[in-house]
């Protein structure tokens, strides 16, 4: 067994938001995800694994595949299917989420 203790030492960056790879093999992947207040990561999506976000600490602003923003706290689970347009905003607070992926090949 292993373990991460997810709200020790959490890295962030000046410039652009942090993605901090906990786990990564073969059958999935978990990250950290951490965004300074002004901080933002761009609609993209996860073409071959649905994402599942779980927000730890603050509050962000959230968009899916609808393109409608909303505005979700710590301990909120969010749920995108595979393919679906997502991004996050950091507004006045900082924002750490944990995100899971399924079945994504590891980089080369």
């Amino acid at each position: 067994m292993k373990s991460v203790n997810l709200l020790e030492n959490v890295p962030f960056s000046d410039k652009d938001p942090h993605a901090e790879p906990l786990h990564v093999d073969g059958k999935g992947r978990a990250i950290l995800f951490t965004l300074k207040p002004g901080q933002a990561i761009r609609e993209h999506n996860a073409p071959s694994s649905p994402f599942f976000a779980v927000i730890l600490r603050g509050r962000g602003v959230f968009s899916g595949g609808d393109g409608v923003e909303q505005t979700f706290g710590a301990n909120t689970l969010l749920i995108f299917d595979e393919g679906e347009n997502h991004a996050i905003r950091a507004e006045d607070e900082e924002v750490v989420f944990v995100g899971f992926l399924h079945g994504v090949p590891s980089p080369e």
